[in-house]
């Protein structure tokens, strides 16, 4: 008899994993993404660990990824990364995206790794300075994003 397999969702943490490999083979292309990093704000820890980030300046909310790139008069890229089914943005998450969007950063939520590369690729090929401020409020907003669930 064959059975099928259940195949699960994978976790935020495999999705950034892909992503990272995705960024490792397309850095000849992109040298840029060398420059691609992980925040680490998130994660389950002990009280007196919590504590200890608090206290080094860990803040509820900042986007997990961060690409230092300027484009135009883009300072940068953030992306809030959410698996495929299940993600959902935090308030203090929304915070943050639009107070860097004000700031005049890139933001975007991405559901999944391959919706970030996308993001990502588009961010780094787009001649930002061509297109003006209507295509970069519009596209990296992502306020239709922000409060999505998977």
């Amino acid at each position: 008899m064959i059975r099928a397999v259940k195949v699960g969702v994978p976790t935020e943490d495999a999705e950034q994993m892909a992503l990272f490999r995705w960024a490792e083979l397309q850095a000849g292309k992109y040298p840029e993404l060398r420059l691609l990093f992980h925040i680490p704000n998130g994660g389950s820890r002990g009280k007196a660990e919590a504590g200890r980030f608090r206290a080094m300046g860990v803040k509820a909310g900042v986007p997990d990824l961060f690409l230092p790139v300027p484009r135009g008069t883009i300072h940068g890229l953030f992306i809030e990364l959410k698996r495929l089914k299940g993600g959902r943005v935090s308030k203090e998450q929304n915070e943050w995206l639009n107070a860097l969007f004000n700031q005049g950063y890139a933001v975007h939520v991405c559901c999944g790794w391959e919706d970030a590369a996308h993001v990502i690729e588009r961010y780094l090929t787009t001649d930002w300075e061509a297109r003006g401020k209507k295509i970069y409020d519009d596209f990296w907003a992502g306020i239709g994003n922000l409060n999505r669930e998977g």
